[in-house]
Formats: structure tokens, sequence, C-alpha cells
């Protein structure tokens, strides 16, 4: 292979590294894909399109594999395809073992990906599972893992059904041989001979070169290429950069120095079609055993017409496989973070420049300057609907952050000798990418705790009366401006007096007069751990307080509800983004606030003498009948007056971790989109605020934590 960087103008050599990470980005999706549809398949009934499915992941990541050198992700993948390719032909019968070796193997490419991308390291020593997967392909049975955990239904392979693929090559193929090559129509048929230097770059092919004069037929050009490759090595490098409908391999015409007989002898009146084998007797040449009801060829070993190539499949008549991908792909378009992160701020910074339009209007007489505030009025509406649309790129399925546990916990319970099925709800509810990445570990923690510490041993819940089988459920849905995420068991629960056990031999103030929800909140305490024995899952005491740390420093709260015997739940609670909120602005003297919309319940006015004191200091509100505490945020946050008194006051009551309190302001300002900015990275944390704006005025205004404020309101 020559330099792959080598200067280009003069036509010595492409820079493949253009494309790395496209591929890494697609075949990390298709591991990702592959793994899901392991996890799901049932052995007893396996589908046959998820079969199919399954072995177009593996093949696919083969293909960009061989193209870019990667050989040893290439020679894992092809031993795992020839597996697959068996199972989906009905010639081998499936077992958990290959679901095992199969999910194995697709961690393996994980970390050979990874080097190659750059993580660094050993390569990946793959012997052990390359000669586990042949000893299945050969038929041999690999004695059977750990107890294999049950996930949503039981895990399972493999069944299949013959599907147009190319044929392997037979003991010739090391011989060299003639091809026609035929690609396009082709939009550029310049873009032909651009992929024919490619295609000499990256394989050893022999010699391509062209039939046509370097003249293209209706787009298409055709080459000879004489080469000791497969046919299905070269469709995979093909196919890996031009579509597979516009690439043939066919016979080479006589005339071309090859005769009777050799792969160059005249073509058949009809060609075979290309997207089959490309040779005699191969499906869907001329002659082909498959006849038209679509039955298959005789059993190996079996005396039939096929003899020669006993294994080659038969296609079903009026049956397609589908290819869902290429629908994808046309739908969607691969844009990097970085450039919807510009587009936000850009967005942002527009509903800014809006809002101060907006506040400088109310000076002028609508009635003069119609145009104008029908403009301003415009300029509102498309700027928020612009908003919307910029922030729903930003927002993805929880499925995203669901799709990982099936695997950790089918790995963890057969660790732990455990049964458990996973449930998920909720999966389409939508949060911010951003909160997604920083969401995940914190969630990883929680489920692996519930199989670890709450989840039975299947003999212990047969003798509690329980099914053996343990449930863990995860849940996500919209509770007003906020996604709640649940992980619910239903194991064993906290105990009390264990957990205020553990408290007291730690120093931990732990007295009997604890609510239930306080000893529950013990857990977050540093260090704190109910596990009896120290393993490799869990015990040490780290974890949940930096859980809780982790989604507090996202806005978010965590509320832990159980009952001893039955089970746990851990909510979750965040927003829905970090970057632009609906807001209420309310004045304090010269000083404006913001308080996140989602978290106002209603506002009314009051006087002073409505307001009790209880205890000397803490003051509080009749609401209808309930009393509520007050926070003065005059006070709380020492706002100057200038002399001006103050005779009637406005209580606005918000909520948030399950509590409400009733705030003194002096005057509603109104509701607003606010964009907003971390307080933190550009002064320093202040008690009690989660960020600031800029008003439509230039003026900085501070949103309010309300979770605080209630936590203060508490205490």
């Amino acid at each position: 292979m020559s330099d792959m960087n080598a200067d280009q103008s003069g036509g010595a050599g492409i820079d493949l590294s253009q494309f790395y990470q496209v591929f890494f980005e697609e075949a990390g999706e298709n591991l990702d894909r592959m793994e899901q549809q392991l996890l799901a398949i049932d052995i007893e009934a396996a589908d046959d399109e998820e079969l199919n499915s399954i072995f177009r992941c593996a093949h696919s990541v083969k293909g960009g594999a061989a193209t870019f050198g990667f050989a040893d992700v290439a020679e894992l993948t092809h031993q795992m395809e020839t597996l697959l390719d068996r199972l989906r032909r009905h010639e081998l019968e499936p077992t958990a073992p290959m679901v095992d070796v199969l999910l194995q193997s697709g961690d393996a490419l994980r970390s050979q990906l990874a080097r190659h991308q750059g993580a660094g390291g050993d390569p990946v020593d793959t012997s052990e599972l390359l000669m586990k997967i042949r000893a299945l392909v050969s038929g041999q049975a690999l004695p059977a893992s750990a107890p294999t955990a049950v996930i949503a239904k039981p895990v399972s392979v493999l069944a299949s059904t013959p599907v147009e693929t190319p044929v392997p090559a037979t003991s010739a193929a090391k011989l060299a041989r003639g091809l026609e090559l035929r690609v396009g129509p082709l939009n550029d048929p310049k873009d032909a001979d651009n992929l024919v230097d490619l295609f000499n770059e990256i394989v050893d092919l022999g010699t391509i070169e062209p039939l046509d004069g370097g003249q293209a037929s209706d787009g298409v050009r055709r080459f000879k290429v004489v080469t000791t490759s497969s046919d299905e090595d070269l469709l995979d490098l093909f196919t890996f950069h031009v579509a597979r409908e516009q690439v043939a391999l066919l016979p080479l015409t006589a005339g071309f120095g090859f005769h009777d007989g050799a792969p160059g002898a005249p073509p058949v009146e009809n060609p075979p079609d290309p997207g089959f084998g490309f040779f005699d007797d191969a499906p869907g040449a001329p002659g082909s055993t498959a006849t038209a009801n679509g039955s298959s060829p005789a059993p190996s070993g079996a005396s039939s017409a096929t003899e020669s190539n006993p294994v080659a499949p038969t296609r079903a008549a009026g049956k397609t496989e589908k290819a869902p991908a290429a629908a994808l792909e046309s739908s969607t378009l691969r844009v990097s973070v970085e450039k919807v992160d510009q587009l936000i701020n850009l967005v942002g910074e527009l509903v800014i420049t809006q809002a101060m339009l907006a506040q400088n209007s109310k000076q002028i007489d609508t009635g003069l300057y119609q145009q104008l505030a029908a403009g301003l009025a415009d300029l509102d509406r498309n700027t928020r609907d612009l908003q919307e649309s910029v922030m729903s790129i930003r927002m993805i399925p929880m499925s995203m952050v669901f799709s990982r546990f099936p695997r950790m916990l089918r790995d963890l319970a057969a660790k732990l000798g455990k049964k458990v099925d996973f449930v998920t709800q909720g999966e389409a509810t939508e949060l911010d990418k951003g909160l997604v990445e920083k969401i995940t570990d914190p969630l990883t923690h929680l489920v692996r705790n519930s199989c670890d510490h709450g989840i039975e041993m299947p003999a212990d819940r047969l003798a509690k009366g329980k099914p053996e089988t343990g449930t863990i459920t995860l849940a996500a849905s919209h509770q007003g401006g906020s996604i709640v995420i649940e992980v619910r068991d239903d194991g064993r629960g906290l105990s009390r007096e264990k957990l205020l056990r553990k408290a007291r031999e730690r120093g931990i103030d732990a007295p009997d007069s604890m609510t239930d929800s306080e000893v529950w909140n013990l857990i977050f305490a540093p260090g704190f751990s109910t596990a009896d024995v120290v393993t490799d899952v869990s015990g040490r005491g780290v974890g949940m307080d930096v859980v809780k740390k982790n989604i507090t420093a996202l806005g978010g709260t965590v509320d832990i509800e159980s009952a001893e015997g039955y089970g746990m739940r851990v909510s979750v609670r965040l927003p829905l983004t970090l970057a632009i909120m609906d807001g209420m602005s309310v004045g304090i003297g010269d000083e404006v606030y913001i308080l996140p919309l989602s978290s106002v319940i209603e506002s009314f006015q009051v006087h002073e003498h409505t307001i009790k004191t209880v205890g000397g200091t803490g003051r509080v509100v009749e609401v209808r009948g309930d009393y509520m505490p007050v926070i003065d945020l005059e006070r709380l946050f020492h706002v100057p007056r200038g002399g001006e008194e103050k005779t009637t006051s406005i209580m606005v009551v918000v909520e948030a971790e399950g509590g409400r309190v009733a705030m003194l302001v002096d005057e509603l300002l109104g509701q607003q989109q606010v964009v907003v900015k971390n307080l933190e990275a550009n002064y320093r944390k202040v008690d009690d605020v989660s960020g600031a704006t800029i008003m439509g005025d230039g003026r900085v205004a501070l949103i309010l934590d309300v979770g605080s404020l209630v936590r203060r309101s508490r205490h």
C-alpha cells in the first residue's frame, strides 16, 4: 500500500483519515444496534428480520474496517458474520452461549475501535473469542456460562431465513481472475475515476483499467478488474463508498484474453442479478436450482443438482430483504455538537435582542407606528418558534440512555446469580443532550444499586413468597417544566433499623425521632454504605453521595421512597434544558428577579397584618386554611429601599421538592423567556441563585433557585 498521505495533487494517494470519524460513529451505532437486538431476541422463536439486521450490522462494520485497513476488527467481524450467516440459514441450532460469545465480541470490537481512534493501549487479544466462534461455526457446543439474567424477556438468539447474500468464494478464489466492474449511474462520471484510485490505494486488487476508454455510458463506467480477491471482499470494498445498487460485478465478455469456461466467458442472454452470487449455480444466476416457489436445495450431504455448492442459499419467492438503514441515512444529517451549541448561543442572543426591542417599543404610540408594532409582534412570535425549533435539535429521547442498561444488567445479574426483568417506560420522553450526558452515570449507579442491594437471590425471593425473578423499572415522564426519572425495584427495600445502626457506627447523629424520609437520605452521606461485604460491585461507600452531588449540580433533586420487604423507588427530577427557560420576573425595590415559571403556583395581594410570626423568627401566611412559610426576598438579598416605604406586598407561591413557600415581592413584572447564563462560571456561586440572565433593558437579573429556598424554609 502506498503512502496514504502522499500529495494528492500528484494523484499518488488519497488521505483516508478524513473518513475515519464517520466510520467510527457508524461502527459504534451498528454495534449498539446489534447488542440491543441480541438482547431482545428470543432463542425459541427468533425473528428473521432481526437476524438479518444483526448480520447487516456485523457486515457493515467489517466492510468499513477492511476499507481502512483495521485488520483486527475485520477479522473478528468476519468470524462473527460467518456464525450469524450459518444461523440465519438454519444450518446451526441457536444456543445461549452463542449470544454470550457475540456480545463479548461486540465488547472486544469497541475496545479495538477505541484503540484505533486514539485511546491507546495494547492490542486487544481476541484469540480465545475467535477460537470460540470457530468452534460454534463447526457445530461444537460450548459450556453454558454463569446464570443468565432475564432482561424484559428471556435472552436468546438466532433462527434464520435464507437471504440473498454474496456466496463465499470457492477454493479457487486465490487464483487471479478477471471481472467486469460497473459503477453508476453517477451524477458525475468523474467520481468513478476517483473511486478507482481509492480502490487501488487500499486493497491489493491487482489491476483496474477502463473498458470504455474512460467515457461514460448513461453515467455508468465499466472497468476490467484482475484480482485474487473474492466477490464478497470486492463488494465490501466498493459498497462502502458507493450505494449497493450502483455497483455490479459481471463476467468479462470474450476478447479480453480469457479462454472459454474462464470467468471471462461470453455473457449469457440474461445476466445474473448483481445482488446475488457471481458464478454458475449461484442464487439468481441462470440455471439456479431455486424453484419458482422458493424451495431450498437439498440438505448438505444429500444427492441433488447443487452438490457443486451444497450450502448455497436459495431465494424465497417474492421475498426481498428490507433495507431500513438506507431510508434512515437519507432522512438524517450528521452535524457536530459544536455547531449546534453555536447555533443555540446565537438564538439566545437573538432572544435577548428581541426582548430589548420589545422593552423599548412599549414607549411608542402604536397608532402612529402600526407597521412597526406589527413587525415587532411578528418578530416576537418568530423568535419564540425559532428558539423552540433550535432547542428541539438538542433534545434526544431517553431511549438513548435506557438502551445501555439491558446489557449491563444482564452481565451484573449473571455475576450475582440473580434473575432480573428490566422494564422501561417513557423511552420517547426527550431531554436536553447536555443533561443526558451528565445524568447517565448517576442513573447507572442507581440501577446497579437496585440489582445489587435491592433484588434478592432467587431462593430468598421464593422463601418470601415472591417470584424468583425480580423486576427493575426505569421510567421517564414530563411533569411541568421538569423531567422525572424513576428507578424502581421490587426487592428488599431499605431497613430503617439497619440504616440508623450504620449511621451511629459512623458517628452520624441519628436519633430515633428521625422521619422515614430523613432516614432514607442517610445513604447520601459521604462514605456511607449498607453493604456487609466489599465486592467489585459495591460496598466501598462511594457513589450515592456523588450521585446526589451531580444531580444537584444540574439543578435537580433526588427523592427516595421505600417499604421494607417490598421495594424502593428513587425519583430524580431535572429541568428539561439548561439553556433557555420561561420565567416570571418580579420586582423588589429597583431589583428584578426571575422565578422559573414551572415552579410558580399562584399570586395574591396581602397586608402585613395577615402574616403571622411563629417561634419569634419564622413567619407564615394562611392560604385557604393552610399555613405556608413566608420568605421575604428583600431581607434575604438585602435589597436597598432608598427611603421609600412599602405599604402592601404581593405574595407569589412557588413549589419545589414537594414543598411550597410564599415569597414577598413588590410587583409582578411579567412573563418572558430568558436565556440562562451560568453565574458561577462568570462570577461566583451565590446561595439561593441558580443563574442569571440579561433583561430587555440590558440589566442583569438573578434567577432564583426555588428548591434551595424551599429547603431554607424547612430549616
